[in-house]
């Protein structure tokens, strides 16, 4: 009789423990996959973003200084919410260098710091690359009924594009 009440609990403990949020196994995967790689494209290009805001030199320091920062606090509070969306979605969200290498889709931040004007570029390139990153995940969030996903990818697609196109407009001549 107590192998079987163990056996009982046991069973109990697992399925309180399983996820039923109306969302397929496979589709929660496939989404925690695709937010992966978006929090390996954000987290980089904090990273590069937080790289340049402390090598910025030039005509243009002060405002490049200041803005830099404003960028790279908005990219370090977003990675949060994203690696919680994967843990909700019942997945561990990646953490290291070595699997945001493998997972994202930015190249690493330049060892020797580029001029201010190539920085600005870099960082445009980096915005819409996330931007892309996010879109292509937005099917299979509304396929699969995952509205915070959904939502969550909104917003970051509209801070990327919108930095992206304040960059770019220091661009211009």
């Amino acid at each position: 009789m107590p192998k079987t009440r163990k056996s009982d609990g046991a069973k109990a403990v697992a399925a309180s423990t399983a996820i039923d949020i109306g969302i397929s196994a496979k589709d929660r995967a496939a989404i925690a996959a695709g937010l992966s790689r978006l929090l390996a494209d954000t987290y980089t290009l904090y990273l590069t973003t937080h790289n340049f805001h402390w090598n910025v030199t030039g005509p243009m320091f002060n405002t490049l200084h200041a803005m830099f920062m404003g960028q790279y606090t908005e990219l370090w509070n977003a990675v949060d919410p994203i690696a919680e969306r994967i843990r909700s979605l019942g997945h561990p969200a990646p953490g290291s260098y070595a699997a945001f290498g493998r997972l994202g889709s930015l190249p690493d931040a330049p060892e020797t710091p580029p001029k201010a004007l190539e920085m600005v570029r870099v960082l445009v390139a980096g915005h819409e690359a996330v931007a892309r990153t996010a879109r292509a995940l937005f099917p299979l969030a509304d396929k699969a009924g995952d509205e915070p996903t959904a939502d969550l990818l909104t917003q970051r697609l509209t801070v990327h594009e919108q930095t992206a196109w304040m960059l770019r407009s220091l661009l211009e001549e």
